[in-house]
């Protein structure tokens, strides 16, 4: 039994209505609507958890990513990003390790939060294998399927898997090439082992069981974007939509059929001009399963402020009808974030999903309709508040601070908003 169950027997579950009055929204509108496929709730019986909708007609998601790696492994830093994006505002964080102890630094982070924690099992598998016979290769299914379970139990949500790599795909990779090669960690481990092994992915050959393992410990399956592009020239190509197409085919039986709860996961590096188009195609593909994009970026050339560019793209895409978004900081591509690069991460991409929610939702402009009030009226108090980073605002104003405590320093004696308020009224 799984909340789709009760979703299609008709029963409203207290995730349900916790949802819905977060968002505004009808019971019977969440109800339907994961009956449907169209939201997710993520869920997990092992750990208590603050209850989080992603879908169709619900607020833009942010997700933060965190995670040791091979050079530089610090169980204490993790956790404190971890808290500092959940500060911060992220609705889910997916801790993506490769270093270090990876079930107890997951543990630790799962203890430490209260978000729906995200993670992708084949990591475990692979540089387990890698560390046990010396090569990525050496990867057995049983390690995957014990890497699968064993996070489920440590109270995981959300998984990506990469059920969309198969042979189909790998021919067409290898025929079309890539401009900036592979940039996906897990669609590099996955086909390499399915390249000198000459296999299927187990994660596709094996689905069912897999669905099995994940019905069991009620986790959200993530359809995992192997093939996204890692450059704009590659953005849109055979490969990746072919991907698409499995991971949709495999979204629907693990709803149809076992009542899972699905995300589809969707590309990386994508043009603006092709953004809208890629989030509708996968919309269409999928069912209208809720989209999690990942980035996207926009432009190639931003590493140092890959945040901004990559807030551009994801203001288009959720104003498209993106459900969920994954942040990028200003250490992508460069290096592993630090705790400021997660906060202005996070904060960023809020940007971002707020900007498209004011497209989906016109109720959203709402916020922005009390800053405009405040400013009009010169009321500092209700802009900071009204702030999406009240600290950071207060923080600049104070250290370039007025004469004239209702203006600012950009006009000083000639703010155009006093003259005119002591001259006429402009109040609506």
């Amino acid at each position: 039994m799984t909340i789709v169950t009760d979703a299609k027997n008709g029963k409203i579950t207290e995730e349900m209505k916790i949802v819905a009055k977060e968002e505004g929204k009808d019971p019977e509108f969440i109800r339907r609507g994961i009956a449907a496929g169209r939201i997710v709730i993520p869920m997990t019986p092992y750990r208590d958890i603050r209850i989080c909708g992603i879908g169709e007609g619900l607020r833009t998601k942010v997700n933060a990513s965190i995670g040791a790696s091979s050079d530089i492994v610090d169980e204490e830093m993790e956790v404190k990003k971890a808290k500092a994006a959940e500060a911060a505002g992220a609705d889910t964080l997916m801790e993506l390790g490769t270093g270090g102890d990876f079930l107890g630094i997951r543990k630790k982070v799962c203890d430490a939060i209260s978000l729906p924690v995200g993670s992708v099992p084949l990591y475990q598998a692979f540089i387990t294998a890698a560390k046990r016979d010396g090569s990525i290769v050496h990867m057995t299914e049983d390690d995957l399927w014990h890497a699968t379970e064993e996070q489920a139990k440590l109270g995981t949500n959300f998984m990506a898997i990469h059920t969309g790599i198969n042979n189909i795909v790998l021919d067409r990779l290898k025929a079309h090439g890539r401009f900036g090669g592979l940039c996906s960690r897990g669609g590099a481990f996955m086909s390499t082992w399915m390249l000198h092994n000459q296999k299927e992915n187990p994660l596709f050959a094996d689905f069912d069981y897999l669905c099995e393992i994940l019905k069991e410990h009620e986790v959200t399956l993530s359809t995992g974007n192997g093939m996204r592009a890692g450059a704009i020239h590659d953005a849109t190509d055979r490969a990746q939509i072919q991907e698409l197409i499995i991971n949709s085919e495999c979204a629907q039986k693990a709803h149809d059929k076992y009542d899972l709860q699905v995300i589809v996961e969707g590309p990386g590096h994508v043009p603006l001009d092709e953004v809208e188009m890629n989030v509708k195609l996968m919309k269409s593909m999928s069912g209208g399963k809720p989209f999690y994009m990942l980035g996207p970026l926009v432009s190639d050339i931003g590493a140092g402020r890959d945040h901004i560019v990559t807030a551009i793209g994801a203001a288009t895409s959720a104003a498209a009808g993106c459900d969920f978004l994954c942040y990028v900081t200003p250490a992508e591509h460069l290096a592993l974030p630090n705790l400021e690069d997660v906060v202005e991460g996070v904060k960023t991409s809020r940007i971002a999903a707020h900007v498209g929610d004011m497209v989906k939702n016109k109720e959203s402009r709402n916020w922005d309709l009390a800053m405009g009030r405040a400013r009009r009226d010169l009321d500092w108090e209700k802009m900071f508040g009204l702030c999406l980073d009240e600290e950071l605002a207060r923080e600049i104003r104070s250290s370039r601070a007025p004469e004239d405590e209702d203006a600012c320093t950009m006009c000083g004696d000639f703010c155009a908003l006093k003259i005119v308020n002591k001259s006429y009224n402009l109040a609506k």
